[in-house]
């Protein structure tokens, strides 16, 4: 029997998890990572049965066909799935378009899944020799390099981001990670300040933000890049 993926939730309507297209969200279970400022916890974790069946989403998305433009994948961290690339043919033959959130963990089975999708997301968490301050896992910025150069040389449409939080990324780390995506060709590029919503960690939650990052650094990486937002979530 062919593997299902391992569905942890679905959001019918978004209208920002895709630029420009309205989007249906399939989130799959399961991460390796443990990132303080994680949103989704409840979706780290790979459970024996998901939270619905693949085929029962398939059934639903046939029905919402001509009403939203795209699917979009995330997670926890879609690229951990055995079925994603299996998905993604399924969704793709009733007409949607493919998009992906990614935190780059899975160098192989992303550039196996690279030529389905229309769009991704993807997660620059810190400078890579500083990865294991933010995943707390050890190694971790080595398979987000080769994700990075992975999507880069693949031409699929991205964005790049970063979650800014005081105790993880100091301005000056800020700074030397958007040269260091500068240099390598990022130029779509999104800084989106920590929020606390679904945070379990309190210290992180808990941390003020005000004047976070400054001023002067959100401009000077800016001007790094061709396109360049900055996500003040207002903490």
């Amino acid at each position: 029997m062919a593997l299902e993926l391992k569905v942890g939730g679905l959001t019918p309507f978004s209208a920002t998890d895709y630029p420009g297209k309205l989007a249906a969200v399939v989130f799959v279970q399961g991460c390796p990572w443990r990132c303080g400022y994680c949103h989704n916890p409840h979706l780290q974790a790979r459970t024996p049965e998901g939270a619905m069946p693949w085929q029962d989403v398939l059934t639903w998305l046939r029905r919402r066909v001509g009403l939203v433009d795209a699917v979009v994948f995330s997670g926890g961290e879609a690229c951990m799935d055995p079925a994603l690339a299996r998905a993604m043919l399924d969704v793709r033959a009733l007409g949607f378009g493919i998009g992906l959130h990614t935190a780059c963990i899975y160098p192989q089975r992303l550039q196996e899944v690279l030529p389905l999708v229309d769009w991704v997301g993807f997660d620059i968490k810190a400078p890579f020799a500083d990865y294991r301050l933010v995943t707390r896992v050890a190694g971790s910025g080595d398979p987000a390099r080769a994700c990075l150069d992975a999507i880069l040389a693949s031409g699929v449409a991205y964005e790049c981001r970063t979650t800014a939080h005081p105790d993880l990324l100091p301005d000056a780390q800020l700074l030397a990670l958007a040269a260091t995506l500068a240099a390598k060709g990022v130029d779509n590029y999104v800084l989106q300040q920590f929020r606390a919503e679904g945070c379990l960690d309190a210290a992180l939650a808990g941390r003020p933000l005000h004047g976070y990052p400054a001023a002067d650094t959100v401009a000077q990486i800016g001007a790094m890049f061709p396109r360049f937002t900055f996500r003040n979530h207002g903490n």
